[in-house]
């Protein structure tokens, strides 16, 4: 019997996309049953949101809406944060809060928008895939950063080096 995504837990769903550079998060997303959408409606100092949406939301009844305005990087980095909190935060959506990254972005962090920065940073950056890019002789940190999709501050950040 082939194992399905409802069976498996989000740690188990986020590693088996971990295995090749760079990380599909929106077939996290997908998988964790979330709906992706890029749109132009949020705020300009608003990177993305997790929300509640029974009509347009995956099986989860859940969305992650991203701002189409802004770079590549920023909006796989926005879909993993919000990956993080579906899953580190889920008992407040339930609860219906909008949570989106306006705090994180405007310096003014929470404990749980730190949560999810470290989650998605694990998500778009497993040390594992590391290891093996640098195994391949890819490991100055701009190579790393280009083979992940992140942006070279996030990869030196993530290898402990002052930025």
């Amino acid at each position: 019997m082939a194992t399905t995504s409802a069976t498996l837990t989000p740690g188990q769903i986020i590693s088996g996309h971990q295995k090749t550079a760079p990380v599909n998060v929106v077939g996290i997303a997908e998988d964790l049953g979330l709906k992706v959408w890029e749109t132009r409606s949020l705020p300009e100092n608003i990177s993305g949101k997790i929300f509640r949406d029974p009509m347009n939301g995956g099986p989860s009844g859940f969305s992650i809406s991203v701002n189409a305005s802004e770079g590549i990087l920023r909006k796989r980095f926005t879909v993993a944060h919000e990956i993080a909190h579906f899953i580190l935060h889920r008992k407040q959506l339930d609860n219906g809060a909008l949570i989106d990254d306006t705090m994180y972005r405007s310096g003014l962090s929470t404990a749980e928008e730190a949560q999810a920065n470290k989650l998605a940073a694990d998500i778009l950056m497993p040390y594992s895939l590391i290891q093996s890019l640098a195994a391949a002789g890819i490991n100055d940190v701009e190579s790393l950063a280009n083979r992940l999709q992140v942006s070279p501050t996030a990869m030196k950040i993530r290898l402990g080096i002052p930025v």
